[in-house]
């Protein structure tokens, strides 16, 4: 009888405490800081001339960074 080899894989470890919960915790405070931020800016610097689409432009770019950087995590 031909004994075949079974390859055991390693049992894949936990990520540590820090990438749980603190990463994910600070990209939530940063994420939201930026949409916030960008947000608020795009309606103070409003010139009145754009009316509503500078600031959902700035809204929406503004999320889609912080999607694109902070998606991962």
């Amino acid at each position: 009888q031909d004994v075949m080899d079974i390859e055991v894989k390693p049992k894949p470890s936990r990520p540590h405490w820090y990438e749980r919960h603190v990463q994910a915790c600070v990209a939530e405070l940063l994420g939201s800081a930026l949409f916030i931020f960008i947000g608020c800016l795009s309606v103070v610097e409003d010139s009145g001339g754009t009316g509503r689409l500078h600031p959902a432009l700035a809204h929406g770019l503004a999320l889609g960074v912080t999607i694109a950087i902070l998606g991962d995590i």
